[in-house]
């Protein structure tokens, strides 16, 4: 080969190369020394989906999860000196309940596709986590660029040290696809590695049965089923307690509320969308005489006759709290990959 066809061809082998460099990049696929991570989860869980755009890789996970725990993150928006973390905690099941105001914990959320409790967003966990970025921490990813160790990072896991809101949005919703808690009590006895006490099993009976009426919308395992509730908070509606209307438009809505998880639910006091319950028996309480009536109340909450109690004797709500604390997964709150790295 003469040296003008040798030269020619490097040309169109560099021309090849770097079109598949750039798509690479615009793809989101991570580099080549990104090690594939598998989510292990117990058998009665039903298959994490994962998108093809955006692979779990142990180093993606590291990235969000540097992220989630760095103010830096905020540096540049209205939610300055702020971290996730800040409102999140891992003792609290990656919630903060010093603060007077009911915050969704950050669990399991991989398997779900309506977030916030209005569901204001809903999708992937990515479409949820490119709302982070965009709107409420206004991410500016200048302050990420000159940062040599983010650099080398976004590199390893994205292929480039070019680093875009995109591919901020991909870290940290890697990052919560590893946030998942399922070793309470309550999955060892699921499991058979664990056993539960008469009093928990009376309260399993009374959440899995008409008797409590639990479970229609907390069934096991994610323990809920991702969707708009109104439980009867209140009869009429104003402002921010209007709920999932403030998304749809639609007055069957009125005062509903994204179901959250129970999974740690004895450590995320306040409860309901506004805090206005402090304890686990305060809860209970409600379901069983304080449901309240309005044209847009869920069904699930009458009985025959649109009884709206459930007449649970003093017993029962016990036996049902201490079933509810069997939740708690002391696995994940002290998990240490899954603390603050700084």
């Amino acid at each position: 080969m003469n040296r003008l066809a040798l030269t020619g061809s490097l040309v169109v082998v560099s021309l090849l190369l770097g079109c598949r460099r750039d798509n690479a990049e615009e793809m989101g696929w991570h580099g080549p020394s990104a090690t594939p991570y598998a989510v292990g989860a117990p058998h009665y869980f039903p298959p994490m989906e994962v998108p093809a755009f955006n692979p779990l890789t142990v180093e993606g996970i590291e990235l969000g999860r540097r992220l989630y725990h760095d103010p830096l993150l905020s540096a540049g928006g209205p939610q300055a000196g702020r971290s996730c973390s800040s409102c999140h905690t891992q003792s609290a099941s990656f919630t903060e309940p010093s603060t007077g105001t009911a915050i969704l914990p950050h669990v399991n959320l991989g398997w779900n596709s309506n977030f916030l409790w209005t569901g204001a967003v809903s999708g992937t966990l990515e479409d949820i986590m490119r709302f982070e970025v965009d709107e409420f921490f206004e991410v500016d990813v200048q302050l990420l660029q000159d940062n040599a160790d983010y650099r080398e990072r976004f590199r390893k896991v994205f292929g480039t040290g070019n680093i875009t809101r995109e591919h901020v949005a991909k870290a940290l919703a890697q990052w919560f696809r590893r946030l998942n808690s399922m070793d309470s009590k309550f999955d060892r006895y699921l499991s058979y590695t664990g056993t539960l006490t008469s009093q928990e099993l009376s309260g399993m009976m009374v959440y899995l049965s008409e008797v409590g009426d639990c479970f229609h919308c907390h069934g096991i395992p994610m323990l809920t089923d991702n969707a708009f509730h109104n439980i009867g908070l209140d009869s009429t509606f104003q402002g921010e307690d209007r709920g999932r209307y403030l998304v749809t438009g639609d007055p069957d809505d009125l005062g509903e509320f994204k179901a959250p998880t129970l999974r740690n639910i004895a450590l995320t006091a306040p409860y309901m969308h506004d805090g206005r319950f402090a304890t686990l028996e305060e809860v209970v309480e409600h379901y069983n005489s304080g449901v309240k009536w309005s044209p847009s109340l869920d069904p699930l909450m009458t009985k025959l006759g649109g009884n709206t109690t459930l007449n649970l004797t003093p017993t029962q709500k016990a036996d049902l709290v201490a079933f509810l604390h069997t939740f708690t997964d002391d696995t994940f709150l002290t998990d240490a990959a899954l603390s603050n790295p700084f």
